[in-house]
């Protein structure tokens, strides 16, 4: 068989986002998915545990409901830093250092937590823990969307995203069959061990060569394309690859951090939207999830029972994040968020008064199951629509500060509803988590572009093209009032 080159020297060839592009979806894109994926369901099991185990750890520790709320909340703080500081190293060192570290710490942080011997120390641990989590989610979306091409990277992201709700489930059949009888501790020390993944990461994912490309390291970058090249064709049985094909090229941002590249009139009115989005749905997606299980009991459900009808419920999310990878391809990233994030806004709403009503059990399932389904594709249309907003060189740190401020949300939502709960009951938590979907969906709807099929280049040469324009009209403005 013919083998065609794939390579050429760096100084004549194509750009590594071209070569990328042009290239058909494969088994390869396939395998690198699953290990990103699965790399994000392990850090979602162990974020969506606390759901689980809040009531136990409330119990055995004699802790309010507001004490509660802060363990609740001690993760999301230290996930407001990681995501930042994440994002920054990100760009500065590479995807793949860091998201390797990333999954290092929340292993260890995990098994702290199961030593705990007082509520302070759990709360540290969790703060650790958070950290961790916090440097994958936006590391592992933007590593996913530079490898794939523009045709499947939104369901390809927003698939990667599905493996949150896969997660959150399989916290609480852990959880389920464990916390009974073995008690939470178990459960935290079972959570560490998937961290031993990092290991397959680190043999199988290379560093993203476009970001290798943008750091002027031509010939790593080119290393790394043309073995992509060669495992896609050998995946393919192919004896050669289509030309790549000139994409738009903006112009070079190298030399300007990333943090101020981010609030540049190129991309300021993406980054207040996509802070609005993240803050505002964080606060209610985490504000309600992180106490299903805690106001089930209350309601006077027995533990098991508990959570069992939260990891029912949350069995509405894997329709959710499949419809929502459908239609960010079909429908668009913008549509798709707005509308998640009203119908859980407003199943959220439905949700709380059938619970403050004393529904059957049968209903207040199935309200919930609906409600989770707009929930997670919330989640799906989030992680799709973020990295895109970005060049390559503030692709991280512009996703790792949307998620930063998102934790911040995360972090007051768990707290609040602690202090709303016994002032307002149910209904009024489930309202304020319902008002702050809408506010998410506002912010988007007023502020956001569509991302849907065009190449990570073409989108960043959009928002060079705007933030001239931008520069010049504040120019023109500025020589009319001299």
């Amino acid at each position: 068989m013919r083998k065609a080159s794939v390579s050429s020297s760096p100084k004549s060839r194509a750009t590594a986002a071209a070569r990328l592009e042009r290239l058909p979806f494969s088994g390869y894109h396939k395998l690198i998915f699953l290990i990103i994926a699965l790399a994000f369901f392990f850090d979602s099991v162990d974020l969506g545990t606390m759901t689980f185990v809040l009531g136990s750890i409330k119990k055995e520790f004699g802790l309010s409901s507001a004490q509660a709320g802060l363990v609740a909340s001690a993760s999301f703080v230290g996930m407001t830093i990681g995501a930042a500081v994440a994002g920054l190293l990100a760009d500065r060192f590479g995807r793949r250092p860091v998201f390797q570290w990333s999954m290092v710490l929340w292993g260890v942080a995990s098994y702290l937590c199961s030593t705990a011997h007082d509520v302070n120390s759990l709360i540290v641990y969790r703060i650790l823990l958070g950290f961790g989590m916090g440097m994958e989610f936006p590391i592992a979306q933007a590593l996913l969307s530079e490898f794939v091409p523009s045709a499947q990277r939104g369901r390809m992201v927003a698939l990667m995203d599905g493996f949150w709700p896969l997660g959150f489930i399989t916290a609480g059949i852990v959880a389920y069959f464990v916390l009974p009888t073995l008690g939470w501790r178990t459960v935290f020390a079972l959570l560490a061990i998937p961290a031993v993944f990092v290991l397959v990461v680190r043999r199988i994912v290379p560093e993203s060569p476009r970001w290798l490309e943008h750091r002027g390291r031509l010939v790593d970058a080119d290393r790394v394309v043309s073995d992509i090249e060669k495992r896609v064709m050998r995946s393919m049985e192919l004896t050669s690859l289509p030309a790549p094909q000139p994409l738009a090229q903006p112009a070079s941002s190298r030399g300007r951090s990333a943090l101020r590249e981010i609030w540049s009139p190129a991309y300021r009115r993406r980054t207040t939207m996509v802070w609005l989005l993240w803050f505002f749905a964080l606060l209610g997606f985490y504000g309600l999830t992180s106490w299903l299980g805690a106001l089930l009991q209350q309601a006077g459900f027995a533990v098991t029972q508990s959570v069992f009808y939260t990891v029912l419920i949350s069995l509405g999310g894997i329709p959710g994040f499949l419809c929502a990878a459908w239609l960010v391809e079909r429908w668009g990233r913008k549509p798709t968020c707005i509308a998640s994030l009203v119908g859980g806004g407003v199943m959220a709403f439905v949700y709380g008064q059938t619970a403050l009503h004393g529904a059957s059990i049968v209903l207040l399932v199935g309200t919930g199951l609906v409600m989770q389904f707009f929930l997670f594709a919330m989640w799906a249309a989030l992680y799709t629509y973020t990295p895109e907003l970005y060049g390559t060189g503030a692709r991280a740190t512009g996703s790792g500060f949307a998620s930063a401020i998102g934790r911040v949300g995360s972090l007051i939502g768990p707290y609040v509803v602690g202090v709303v709960l016994p002032l307002f009951g149910q209904g009024g938590v489930f309202t304020l988590g319902a008002l702050s979907f809408v506010v998410a969906a506002l912010a988007v709807w007023v502020l956001g572009i569509e991302t849907k099929n065009a190449s990570l280049e073409a989108l960043e040469s959009l928002e060079a093209g705007a933030g001239m324009a931008s520069a010049a009209r504040e120019k023109t403005w500025g020589n009319q009032l001299n």
